[in-house]
């Protein structure tokens, strides 16, 4: 395992970009960084709590703003940003659909198609003795020109990391405090989700990716690690004992087979070389 960048900010949702930098959002410095060997750069300021994040079919990168956790007032609705990478330039383009606010979105990915699908957790309310409730959250697709947006789930427990299958065919969510892996049909709308696979022990969920050959890799939390499902719901798990909050991976280089994972409470992005390459996403930049 080889550090990449040290003395972030909580950090989370990797991007992979195409010169071989790594995009990520720190969440407690509400900021959104790229990472090279070592050193850092500010992309731009986003407050409230960004988190999972993708390019789009624009070549910009789309985020995930859960409004920032145990956070009340204006600026912590949640929404769906953009972020022009040339000028650092960030806008609000989805806050709610149906006319129902976003609660706190989380991750995100685009189908070859240019749609996003985006989970959301559900607002966290927290005191100082910690979480003491929270809402639902669900699953939904949109349009990148910021023209339509669609409830596939609502009122689910806690939906974090989501991934395509390599066929496109099925949308893979994980849901945090289940520790559970769920899939849906693309093509359909309004569904309910099909059980894929849990994992033993005291763990959570967090973001996932997809390898080439269809195994979703879910980061693991509290007994810190990734769990690679197969499609049929065999796990296998990589233990990460630096930290207990692995929250995301994400893979590049040339041969696909670079994970970039997020240790967020040690505040570090580290690669490891994986067995197996991982799915090339629809758009990069």
């Amino acid at each position: 395992m080889e550090c990449i960048v040290e003395g972030l900010a909580f950090p989370e949702g990797p991007v992979v970009m195409a010169d071989g930098s790594v995009i990520v959002v720190e969440i407690h410095g509400e900021r959104v960084t790229r990472c090279w060997n070592g050193r850092k750069e500010t992309i731009c300021q986003a407050s409230g709590g960004p988190n999972g994040a993708a390019i789009g079919p624009d070549g910009a990168l789309w985020l995930c703003n859960n409004g920032g956790l145990g956070k009340t007032g204006p600026g912590t609705e949640g929404r769906i940003e953009r972020i022009d990478l040339s000028t650092g330039r960030l806008e609000r383009v989805y806050e709610s659909c149906d006319g129902i606010p976003l609660e706190a979105p989380n991750d995100i990915v685009f189908d070859s198609s240019g749609r996003m699908w985006f989970t959301d957790l559900g607002t966290l309310r927290m005191d100082e003795n910690g979480v003491t409730g929270k809402e639902f959250g669900g699953i939904y697709s949109a349009l990148a020109d910021g023209s339509s947006i669609t409830a596939i789930k609502r009122g689910t427990l806690s939906y974090n990391g989501i991934g395509l299958s390599p066929d496109e065919r099925h949308v893979y969510v994980a849901d945090t405090f289940q520790a559970r892996v769920y899939r849906y049909d693309r093509r359909l709308e309004r569904q309910e989700p099909q059980y894929v696979g849990t994992a033993m022990g005291n763990v959570a969920f967090d973001s996932l990716a997809v390898t080439a050959a269809g195994n979703i890799c879910v980061a693991t939390l509290f007994e810190g690690g990734i769990t690679t499902f197969t499609p049929g719901g065999e796990a296998v798990k990589l233990s990460i004992p630096e930290d207990v909050s692995v929250t995301n991976i994400a893979f590049g280089g040339e041969d696909m087979r670079d994970a970039y994972v997020t240790l967020s409470n040690s505040g570090k992005l580290v690669r490891i070389r994986w067995d197996e390459p991982g799915l090339k996403l629809a758009f990069n930049a």
